[in-house]
């Protein structure tokens, strides 16, 4: 592998950064995720049927429980801030709710600039690769032979090459990742909505 990358060339050295960069923030990123894994019906109905019977610590409790996820999150604070009008209320959790989402797309943007670097860099190499060749054939003339050209053609395919494998998986990982973010946000979205109307009725009574 570290011939490889040698025959490479100097431009596999910032790929290889870039793959390491990307990986880390993968990683991060199934790590942060790892609590989103709740059943979001079952949670919003235990919380509003708390709420209805009066029992608000109760679903503060379910809210702690599962603090870590977005909607838990939200709904803590829409619940603490009930006595508030609805509207200013209704603009608490949208901006809360934007907070969350902001929390899952940390490091993605990242990500996408190491997606869309990694090939480019990768052709980078390929015309440096090329251009070593034809100098090694200008150099020998007549005489040029394949190990005289192979080096500057290593260099092209392998760069090539190695920003495309590393591209590829993150870029599929990248769209996990804006599946998840845009399944929560609908939660939010349309949780949240539920929530003020069950705090609505129960100001009714």
């Amino acid at each position: 592998m570290f011939s490889f990358i040698l025959k490479g060339g100097p431009v596999m050295f910032p790929i290889i950064l870039g793959s390491i960069v990307g990986l880390a923030i993968v990683l991060e990123r199934f790590w942060a995720y790892r609590h989103m894994n709740l059943n979001a019906f079952e949670f919003v109905e235990e919380v509003f049927k708390a709420i209805k019977k009066n029992r608000i610590n109760h679903a503060l409790e379910l809210c702690d429980h599962n603090i870590q996820n977005p909607l838990a999150v939200v709904f803590k604070i829409g619940i603490e801030r009930r006595a508030l009008p609805l509207d200013r209320l209704e603009k608490i959790l949208e901006q809360a709710g934007n907070n969350q989402i902001q929390k899952l797309e940390k490091y993605l943007g990242t990500l996408v600039s190491i997606i869309s670097i990694e090939p480019l860099l990768g052709f980078l190499g390929t015309i440096t690769g090329l251009i070593r060749a034809f100098m090694s054939w200008e150099h020998t003339g007549a005489n040029v032979t394949v190990s005289a050209l192979a080096a500057g053609i290593y260099e092209a395919m392998i760069t090539t090459a190695a920003g495309l494998i590393i591209a590829i998986p993150f870029y599929l990982c990248y769209n996990y990742f804006i599946s998840r973010i845009k399944a929560a946000s609908n939660d939010l979205t349309n949780h949240c909505i539920q929530l003020l109307e069950v705090i609505a009725e129960t100001r009714e009574e």
